[in-house]
């Protein structure tokens, strides 16, 4: 348990951004789901509906330091490739 005063608000800060930081996480891979589910059962412009959407928290999430930007832009990518090859057959 944290002693000081300062020690005692740090640990405050640090659980109220743990709980945001898991929130958003939980969020954006509930996001990635729905864009893989779209693309499993082939349809094309429920994938790329939601894949605007997944685009945008990924992003958010990078900007913020949730997640690595390179992570994201991988995720970002594996997600198109994916919806261009439901495109193409």
């Amino acid at each position: 348990m944290p002693n000081s005063a300062s020690a005692r608000k740090r640990l405050r800060q640090s659980l109220v951004r743990k709980a945001r930081n898991h929130s958003i996480k939980s969020t954006v891979r509930g996001q990635v789901k729905k864009v893989r589910k779209a693309v499993a059962a082939g349809d094309v412009e429920t994938s790329e509906a939601e894949f605007r959407v997944a685009v945008k928290r990924l992003d958010k999430a990078a900007a913020r330091g949730i997640m690595h930007p390179n992570a994201a832009a991988r995720t970002k990518s594996r997600l198109s490739k994916a919806i261009k090859a439901v495109k193409q057959g």
